[in-house]
């Protein structure tokens, strides 16, 4: 019983592309954990103000009352940013520029760990006809997404730090800092950024031996019409 030569001797996946998956892999991690924890900003602990933290989704306060809220109403706990809890006063909690921070964030999200599941099936030649064929083309699209979340992500992260302090935001500004999840999401961006340019070198060598061996079969081929005869 014979079997396809192709199937037993295909050329494995390239330290470049196993190296510049497994950036993409910590890249999407450190963005999971900061996409998902509210610690983008918090309140230094001796300051004791009402404000305690938040993050893109969740705001975290300790009996605090807003002064241009019409309503009596104590604000305690942590709660989800779009929550029925936070709904009179989510005008002052989602500014402008925090809509725009929120929606780069889950756009660099959505490539990061949609490119993972690209680079998963390359390293693994899984379909193996299909990988073979079109690996260079696979992993230049895993480059420019990862490319795009990096951006992205610096964007988002250039806002939020310019941002943060403003007064008409959170009050008492000076007795908070910036957090470990936004440093999170800094980190991210950096990977995400060494992630793209790896692969993308790793593609440009995958197409070139592609049209190397192109080439080269198509020289071993005989001219049309000779029969392999001069």
């Amino acid at each position: 019983m014979t079997s396809d030569p192709k199937l037993n001797n295909y050329p494995k996946a390239s330290n470049g592309l196993v190296y510049g998956g497994i950036l993409v892999y910590v890249g999407g991690l450190f963005l999971l954990v900061s996409f998902a924890s509210p610690y983008w900003v918090e309140s230094f602990e001796k300051t004791f103000i009402e404000f305690k933290n938040m993050g893109l989704w969740e705001y975290c306060f300790e009996h605090m009352r807003f002064p241009n809220h019409q309503l009596d109403q104590l604000f305690d706990g942590c709660h989800f940013i779009y929550s029925h809890k936070y709904h009179v006063i989510r005008e002052c909690l989602l500014p402008g520029w925090l809509l725009a921070v929120q929606l780069f964030v889950t756009l660099a999200f959505l490539l990061s760990f949609g490119s993972q599941v690209i680079i998963a099936l390359v390293v693994v030649r899984y379909p193996l006809n299909f990988i073979l064929d079109y690996e260079w083309l696979l992993t230049i699209i895993v480059a420019v997404c990862n490319a795009v979340a990096s951006f992205l992500l610096f964007v988002s992260t250039l806002l939020f730090f310019s941002q943060s302090s403003r007064r008409d935001w959170l009050m008492y500004p000076n007795f908070n800092h910036l957090s470990w999840s936004f440093y999170f999401a800094v980190i991210s961006f950096f990977i995400h950024a060494v992630a793209s340019r790896v692969l993308y070198k790793d593609a440009r060598r995958a197409y070139e031996m592609k049209q190397e061996n192109k080439n080269l079969l198509m020289q071993m081929q005989p001219p049309h019409g000779t029969n392999g005869y001069v």
